[in-house]
């Protein structure tokens, strides 16, 4: 049959990504996959070179995304097929352009093949670089190391016309403007007829005037169990583990266990393979009969990965979280542009990195795939993979395609973001075959189109404003753009974000500050107290974030049902707080929290009942979003209960967490951050009450240790007792006596 290219879509049980943070991320970028400079001494010069290359120090201008919970029910998910005789894909544009499924179809009495790990459910985690990610199928990752933060964003699908045009070949064409480098890309999905591979064609393209750095790999996940055997064309992998080593080792054997089965080692670790230059890139999972999943490349994507979860018991746990009970495990086999995903390549201006990728059905012979001969079992599956799909083929496909990936969209399946447009807008570009529309552009763009247009930028409307005050811009042009705009309280943050992005820490502190000038906000009060964090100032950095607080609170309309506490007025915290050495906010009662009420030791519940906050109450915003609210209430309570537990005023950080409305205080976050401000004001046992009743953390950051630690603290003064030093002794005993239970342990490392 021709390939055919339609609409359709699934349903699976979802729990919703939910509104983005409010708040832009200042804060280092928090990505487990780096090493230090003694690590770095020890490598091959130019990975070094390569993995010091222009790391991120936040993921601005992205926001990000923590705003889902772990409530699944089935949605409706759009989706767009590829099938031919032999393969039937299955794409969702609206998440990055994952492809979900990648079916082998069979002749005859033989079941159709699930060549991918398909997860049966849509569940977040924070996993990409800016929150929101879930596991399955075959993800497309540029920008920076780690999950693309485009993961859970919707993508420009459009039907173009393929290689095979007059036979009536089409392909799917996925596109955006990837934000973090400020890089356009694409990913042609080909499908021809009668092939059983599908062809992937990426480009990516710079169109600015400087280098840009760029970060590129192809995440497959594939099934696993204790059989299954990974295999690429290499006797050595850089290994790295979450204690954040890079080291050179064996393959397969090494430490004992022959790594290249997934199950067979105890931790979550990489292995990234060193191909030979010359060597044909590949790299299969295959069964216990010697069949599954092969991808193959031109030899511009050099590398070759594999990640596992391990068999411990981290590792177990997470593959839990992410999907359903009952569903198998899974592995990842990758593809990138470098050996490892540490390092970032420099793509020089005007030019563009471009190269075709195969996936497709793969059975060798089980008795050299699975023997002890290593170089029999990489040789007998490379033969069959040269047998299906030649080398020749690839690079032919390849030839074929580059004429075609400047072809204009033939048909529009689906919309992604307006940021495209808007940078289109301002650089001038002319990128054929990825056209952004300016029809795409919405609110979000457009104060900063005016800012393009008419050199100012639009200060915030009274309402809105107050539950988010919009996302910021932090490339070079558009900070030039806002150091020449009227000072307003919007153009004075903004520009702020934008000088913290760029490393100007001083500038970014008086361009908030004068936006508190303007108008005092929350928002402008958080990044200075990101500053004063940053500077060694934890007292004052409680101080802005309680004031910003209380501003948010006054702000929202109380939801039907629920009460928050009543707000008093503080004259202290009613004064100006922008003052030339913030005397104000020094004098604010640093460390004289309010006072608590419930009795120590009366149960989770009873110890966690709320508590006045003494603040002040500005006009109540009846405009504002509620939904933006919550988001905004959520992110800021969060900050400031964790600045003011760091500046020891476990009080002030209890009367936070009780002023914020139920629906936040009963997520799994804020239950932990109750556990930690019960521990830190003394009552050990009220504590340990919230880790019996349990509860998610539906954000917990890949590799965060907060739950063990936090149960280990805990444990530790119940052994030790009140007044009593903590001594190793008393450690020992209390991890003895009282393990880690089994739904918190996400530890990814040896410990």
């Amino acid at each position: 049959m021709a390939t055919s290219v339609r609409r359709t879509t699934l349903t699976l049980p979802t729990a919703p990504v939910g509104p983005d943070n409010p708040l832009p991320a200042l804060r280092p970028l928090d990505e487990v996959h780096r090493v230090d400079d003694r690590v770095r001494a020890t490598l091959p010069a130019d990975m070094a070179r390569q993995v010091a290359h222009a790391p991120l120090r936040s993921v601005l201008p992205v926001r990000l995304r923590d705003g889902y919970g772990r409530d699944r029910a089935p949605a409706t998910l759009d989706a767009i097929v590829l099938e031919n005789d032999r393969l039937r894909a299955t794409v969702l544009p609206g998440l990055g352009g994952r492809v979900h499924s990648l079916i082998h179809k069979t002749t005859g009495d033989s079941a159709d093949t699930e060549l991918l790990y398909r997860n049966p459910v849509l569940q977040p985690a924070d996993f990409a670089l800016n929150g929101a990610w879930f596991s399955g199928g075959i993800e497309w990752n540029i920008g920076a190391t780690g999950h693309t933060t485009l993961s859970c964003a919707p993508l420009h699908v459009a039907r173009v016309p393929a290689p095979d045009a007059a036979e009536g070949g089409a392909m799917v064409r996925l596109w955006e403007w990837e934000r973090l480098r400020d890089l356009p890309f694409q990913v042609d999905l080909w499908l021809p007829a009668d092939s059983a591979f599908l062809y992937v064609g990426v480009r990516i393209r710079n169109p600015h005037h400087l280098p840009a750095p760029v970060y590129w790999w192809s995440n497959i996940a594939v099934p696993e169990d204790e059989h299954t055997r990974v295999l690429a064309p290499a006797d050595d992998a850089w290994h790295f583990g979450y204690a954040r080593t890079l080291s050179r080792v064996p393959v397969p054997e090494w430490d004992g266990a022959d790594r290249t089965y997934p199950l067979r080692g105890a931790y979550p670790a990489d292995y990234f393979y060193e191909v030979p230059d010359g060597a044909r890139r590949w790299i299969a999972s295959l069964d216990a009969d010697g069949s599954g999943l092969v991808q193959t490349s031109t030899d511009l994507l050099r590398g070759r990965k594999l990640f596992v979860w391990g068999a411990g018991p981290g590792g177990r746990r997470w593959q839990q979280w992410l999907t359903e009970p009952g569903t198998g495990g899974y592995a990842e086999i990758q593809a990138g542009l470098a050996r490892t995903q540490l390092e970032h390549i420099p793509l020089e201006a005007g030019e563009e990195f471009a190269w075709l990728e195969a996936y497709g059905p793969l059975t060798a012979d089980p008795a050299a795939v699975h023997g002890a001969d290593w170089a029999a079992a990489r040789r007998e599956t490379e033969t069959r993979l040269e047998a299906a799909l030649p080398r020749a083929a690839v690079d032919a496909a390849y030839a074929a395609w580059r004429p075609y990936a400047d072809t204009e969209p033939a048909e529009h399946l689906a919309t992604g973001s307006g940021w495209g447009a808007l940078e289109a807008e301002r650089g001038g570009f002319e990128l054929p075959g990825t056209p952004f529309d300016p029809g795409t552009l919405g609110e979000d763009q457009e104060p900063w189109r005016r800012l393009l247009r008419t050199g100012a930028l639009p200060d915030w409307e009274p309402g809105p404003s107050q539950a988010d005050p919009g996302a910021s811009l932090v490339a070079p042009a558009w900070r030039d753009l806002l150091e020449a705009a009227p000072s307003t309280a919007a153009a004075e943050y903004h520009l702020g974000v934008a000088q913290w992005h760029a490393g100007d820490r001083a500038q970014a502190e008086r361009s908030w500050e004068r936006s508190l000038r303007c108008a005092e906000t929350p928002w402008a009060l958080r990044c200075l107290a990101v500053a004063d964090t940053a500077s060694g100032h934890p007292a004052r950095a409680a101080d802005r974030l309680l004031r910003a607080v209380q501003l948010l609170l006054a702000a929202g309309a109380v939801p039907p049902g629920e009460a928050i506490p009543v707000l008093e007025a503080d004259p202290v915290l009613e004064a100006d707080p922008v003052l030339e050495a913030d005397p104000v906010l020094e004098a604010a009662g640093a460390g004289q929290g309010p006072g608590v009420g419930g009795a120590a030791g009366q149960g989770a519940e009873a110890a966690g009942a709320p508590t006045a906050l003494s603040l002040a109450a500005p006009p109540v915003a009846a405009t504002a979003d509620p939904v933006a609210l919550e988001a905004a209430e959520a992110a800021l309570g969060r900050e400031a209960i964790v600045a003011l537990l760091a500046a020891d005023r476990a009080d002030d950080a209890r009367a936070v967490l009780d002023a914020l409305r139920p629906t936040i205080r009963s997520r799994g976050r804020f239950r932990l951050l109750r556990a930690q401000v019960l521990l830190a004001q003394g009552d050990a046992p009220a504590a340990r009450a919230v880790f019996d009743e349990g509860f998610e953390v539906c954000d917990l950051r890949e590799g965060d240790e907060a739950l063990s630690d936090t149960w280990y603290a805990i444990v530790e003064r119940l052994v030790a007792g009140t007044d009593e030093p903590l001594t190793e002794e008393a450690r020992a005993r209390a991890r003895t006596a009282h393990p880690l239970p089994g739904r918190y342990e996400f530890r990814m490392r040896p410990t």
